[in-house]
């Protein structure tokens, strides 16, 4: 670390940790945490430029491992080195670790509350509404040429109606970019490359088993090893954000290894619901399950370990060459392709969020609310999960609907 970001962390890593212990604490909706985190420390605080955010945005949609994590760890390097990259990333996760555990510990024996019910569906609109505002602000400043524009419905078509995943369409972005914005000729090499890279991996899917194929009595014993083990794979390997490695974790510790029952791992997703911060979280109930407190603390650390060695790695390197022409051009085409596919999650949500018309409300006074005046998010959420809480305690009363 420079001296330029010692000082930097020395000034500011008080204000690093309350932040991320704040949105940490309060911050629903797995993608839309990004959303808040755009309205809280870039629109607000300012901490970086809405350029500088699009293009955090854009790193930590190519890599493998928890979006919202990378994120949180990008704008604390920004604003204090690589200690507040590390500090803002531990501060975000470790809340709604607590929070998570807590809600397992006590789920046993108290179920999940009508008021924490209540709660949450008041919070779905109200950060699916932040997301909404967050998308539009940052669409204005990453798509500004018709070209951009093309980039990112093509990018939303290509989320929506094929099998690449998101890496694959930012770098195809990325390469479009460089063949409009700087070299024809580097462009088309560049595009070739990915194309060819893209068969590859297509024929090497196709011999190669799926994550659930092996039969049961190849699973390994639950121990903190094994744990361990799997969830780093886990951090390491899957594309796609918190949602595709969920998808992954059922897939493996419910199928193949059958360390949890189908109900229970049910119940954990409800209890993700109900818990602030990433949805990978999810991992440190799947820990407590197979080892009690000290595997949800080994299965939550080695999840998210990955993210913090990748981002903090990769952004000295990352700060050097942003800046020469060639990243400049690719960027640009990444940017829009993030705006696309960040619009594509969005509409996947809306089915969670908005069960019914009193839900549609509540977004749209929030998408107005903030798009009129500048409220802060944490008002607003905390005003929703209340009017949620009220809506549950008249639903159940005489009469209610």
């Amino acid at each position: 670390m420079t001296s330029t970001q010692r000082s930097a962390f020395a000034a500011h890593w008080g204000d690093i940790a309350a932040q991320f212990l704040r949105i940490g604490a309060t911050a629903y909706g797995g993608p839309a945490i990004m959303g808040i985190m755009q309205a809280e420390l870039q629109e607000k605080r300012g901490w970086v430029s809405k350029e500088r955010f699009v293009e955090g945005l854009s790193l930590v949609n190519m890599l493998p491992g928890a979006t919202a994590a990378q994120l949180s760890i990008f704008l604390g390097y920004a604003r204090g080195g690589g200690w507040g990259g590390l500090l803002a990333g531990l501060c975000f996760i470790v809340p709604g670790f607590l929070v998570l555990l807590a809600l397992t510990v006590g789920y046993a024996a108290f179920g999940a509350t009508p008021m924490l019910r209540g709660a949450l569906y008041g919070l779905g609109p109200v950060v699916l509404g932040i997301y909404v505002v967050a998308i539009y602000r940052l669409g204005k400043v990453a798509i500004s040429t018709r070209s951009q524009i093309v980039i990112a419905v093509a990018a939303a078509m290509a989320a929506l109606t094929t099998p690449l995943g998101v890496a694959w369409i930012l770098l195809l972005a990325g390469g479009a970019g460089l063949w409009l914005f700087h070299s024809r000729r580097w462009g088309t090499a560049a595009l070739a490359g990915l194309a060819v890279g893209l068969a590859v991996v297509h024929v090497v899917s196709r011999w190669t088993p799926a994550p659930g194929a092996a039969e049961a009595g190849d699973a390994p014993g639950a121990g903190l090893v094994q744990l361990a083990t799997f969830l780093l794979e886990v951090g390491a390997l899957t594309f796609g954000g918190g949602l595709t490695m969920i998808a992954f974790i059922q897939e493996r510790v419910v199928g193949q290894f059958q360390w949890l029952t189908p109900q229970e791992f049910i119940d954990g997703l409800a209890l993700g619901q109900l818990t602030p911060g990433p949805v990978l979280l999810v991992a440190a109930y799947v820990g407590y399950k197979v080892a009690g407190i000290g595997g949800a603390a080994v299965g939550g650390a080695a999840a998210f370990l990955p993210s913090f060695v990748m981002m903090l790695a990769l952004l000295p390197v990352f700060d050097r060459v942003r800046t020469l022409v060639w990243t400049r051009a690719a960027l640009r085409g990444i940017a829009p392709a993030v705006i696309g596919v960040l619009a594509v999650s969005l509409v996947r949500l809306l089915p969670h969020a908005l069960p019914d018309l009193t839900a549609v409300a509540t977004l749209v006074v929030t998408v107005v609310v903030l798009a009129v005046w500048r409220v802060a998010t944490l008002k607003i959420m905390l005003l929703g999960a209340g009017l949620g809480i009220v809506r549950s305690r008249l639903v159940t009363l005489p009469g209610g609907s």
